[in-house]
């Protein structure tokens, strides 16, 4: 039995994210979160302080930004023509929007105002440049499956690995078995 939390891990846990004082998620006993340690799935401040911890351990920790999302970067700002976003007209501040690019990489972006004739989007994560406060119990612990550790993130039981692991050619796969429904 694995009793404290290490690389290559799946851990279950219970929380409470706070930041600026107001709750922002939440984990129940009954309804766990649970990730793969030390496959970068939750913030590096929260992973290192879970590390060594036991199933049972409770206990809070203040998360810097620099440990958390990062810092807040201004040059992740960016103003586009309202004619450069489909669907412009339906936007307005706080709506998250999926853009990709040139190349084919997606990216996330807040609206953060909009104008007549601009769209400002906030390219930075949404907890950027805050301290996250948790309060956290550890539930479980168990060995990660070989599957998990080459996906590099937990299966829970819930987990269809039919379209895990995307690469192009899957995508393409994934589209004609939606167009003979």
């Amino acid at each position: 039995m694995t009793d404290t939390i290490a690389d290559g891990l799946v851990v279950s846990l219970a929380y409470v994210l706070k930041v600026d004082g107001e709750e922002v998620d939440r984990a129940e006993r009954d309804d766990p979160f649970e990730y793969l340690h030390g496959a970068d799935n939750i913030v590096p401040g929260l992973e290192t302080a879970l590390t060594g911890k036991r199933v049972g351990d409770t206990f809070k920790i203040s998360v810097p930004p620099a440990d958390g999302y990062g810092e807040y970067d201004e040059e992740e700002i960016e103003e586009l023509s309202r004619s450069e976003l489909p669907g412009a007209e339906k936007l307005e501040p706080g709506t998250v929007v999926q853009l990709e690019d040139e190349d084919g990489y997606v990216y996330m972006a807040t609206v953060a105002r909009v104008t007549p004739s601009t769209i400002v989007l906030d390219f930075n994560p949404p907890l950027a440049g805050k301290t996250l406060d948790y309060d956290v119990e550890v539930l479980a612990i168990r060995p990660a499956t070989d599957d998990e550790i080459a996906h590099g993130h937990v299966h829970g039981s819930d987990y269809d690995d039919e379209y895990d692991d995307y690469d192009d050619e899957d995508y393409d796969d994934y589209e004609d078995d939606e167009d003979e429904e």
